[in-house]
């Protein structure tokens, strides 16, 4: 078997990690995209390693029954939503199987049987926030090459899979609610007839950066745009934005002339309306600013924080860390039931946040502190706020750094629950806590339709 092999009518085997599929030739693994288990196809081989190797189909022969029709024009081009030609039914499946395996054969634990993963009520306008890039390099797609017809090179969309210096022109996007589509496209559409410069991620150059639509469960919209530098013109396309569409209730900017697309850093000025917009679950209201973090699918958050309490199993009595609090979503929902909670979270911005949602919702039982968690989370952080009954820990994909698994172990609270956007570090941080805490509950949560991604939310109880 060698590169650039075609193997004819190959049975694509399973999914594997990052939401691929595999073939097995010989014994030999071949990871691919856009392929389903059950489909024969032609594959070319395009990476050969000792153990494996990567392949793309040539050709279809016949699909496998777990099709579905995909909604999306984009499909295929675009790099979001890779699942959309494989039934919900399916998808929700593959994503159990991902928490199987991780707790199996990463963490290598005993645990009970998984609850039936939650669905998303919302498998397409499920996003409350969708970033857009404004590019003078538009990336073609195959239908576009083939019809021999000159395309504007100024876009407005999705960076092309694998490439950070193109950027695939969005018609619709499925993935948030009117009016996403028909801000996104008059911006551009006005852009072009004034002339604007869009920008050129290689050098630098450029007006028009980028634009973020914000929507919320309570029906409040919120716009930010970024410019590389002050001109004449944003004020003018500010202004269009704002006589186009008089149901934004929060228009922002902001002078982005790094050469990165963090925002952390940067000054953000409200040009019209609120400098925030509110979210609303079971009466606690909580504001979300240009930089304030919120899960992305508002009505999922809610599901997956029932679950993180129910977990818990409060009584009114006990005293809870939430470990990567952000701004206190979870901390500010847990809250009517515990005695104290104590947020610990390393952006600062995001403390400040929590602060004001917790006074916002009246809850003064509930004191936020920022810094980095293995620094923060000491003996006498402990000592002065007391030792938890209850930790809830939400970290980031690359789960938690071994001295806070340490720092739990050492508070030694009855309960921990274990909320994790990514099942194989995860797994790897309950091994850690393996000796000391039973794994009893599992369950998954999918927060995110036509993609591999799968929240998982554990219980671990003091053997």
């Amino acid at each position: 078997m060698r590169k650039f092999d075609i193997l004819e009518k190959v049975e694509i085997a399973a999914f594997a990690a990052e939401g691929k599929s595999l073939a097995r030739v010989d014994n030999f693994v071949l990871f691919l995209e856009k392929a389903v288990p059950g489909d024969v196809a032609d594959i070319q081989i395009t990476k050969l390693k000792k153990n494996f190797g990567e392949a793309k189909v040539l050709k279809f022969h016949s699909f496998s029954d777990l099709r579905a029709r995909p909604e999306c024009q984009h499909f295929g081009t675009c790099g979001g939503c890779k699942w959309q030609h494989l039934s919900y039914e399916k998808q929700l499946e593959f994503k159990t199987q991902q928490v199987v395996d991780a707790l199996e054969k990463i963490g290598k634990l005993e645990f009970p049987p998984i609850m039936p993963i939650l669905g998303s009520a919302k498998i397409y306008e499920y996003r409350n926030r969708l970033d857009f890039t404004f590019c003078n390099s538009r990336w073609l797609t195959n239908e576009e090459i083939k019809s021999g017809q000159t395309f504007s090179q100024n876009v407005l969309g999705f960076h092309a899979p694998g490439r950070f210096d193109k950027v695939l022109e969005i018609e619709h996007c499925h993935l948030q609610a009117e009016p996403s589509n028909a801000i996104r496209n008059f911006s551009r559409a006005f852009a072009l007839e004034h002339g604007a410069s869009f920008y050129d991620i290689k050098n630098q150059v450029g007006l028009l950066r980028q634009l973020v639509v914000r929507t919320s469960s309570t029906g409040e919209i919120m716009v930010i745009v970024w410019f590389n530098e002050a001109n004449d013109f944003n004020e003018l396309f500010m202004n269009a934005l704002l006589e186009r569409f008089p149901q934004i209730t929060s228009l922002a900017y902001a002078v982005n002339n790094k050469r990165n697309d963090s925002m952390g850093d940067l000054v953000v000025d409200i040009f019209a309306g609120k400098a925030f917009i509110e979210e609303e679950m079971e009466g606690l209201r909580f504001r979300v600013g240009p930089k304030s973090f919120y899960q992305t699918n508002s009505s999922q958050a809610y599901e997956l924080y029932k679950v993180a309490r129910d977990f818990a199993g409060l009584t009114g009595k006990e005293k809870v860390y939430d470990l990567y609090t952000g701004t206190g979503t979870i901390a500010l929902f847990v809250a009517k039931l515990a005695s104290k909670v104590i947020g610990v979270e390393y952006v600062d911005a995001a403390v400040a946040d929590a602060k004001l949602n917790a006074e916002l919702n009246g809850i003064a039982h509930a004191d936020f502190f920022a810094g980095d968690m293995k620094d923060v989370l000491n003996a006498q952080f402990v000592e002065t706020h007391g030792k938890p009954d209850v930790v809830i820990t939400d970290p980031p994909r690359a789960g938690m750094h071994e001295d806070v698994v340490r720092r739990i172990l050492e508070m030694a609270p009855e309960k921990v629950v274990y909320v994790s956007c990514n099942p194989a570090t995860q797994a790897r941080d309950l091994a850690l806590m393996n000796e000391v805490y039973k794994l009893t509950k599992v369950q998954p949560v999918d927060m995110f339709p036509h993609t591999h991604h799968v929240e998982n939310v554990v219980l671990l109880e003091k053997r």
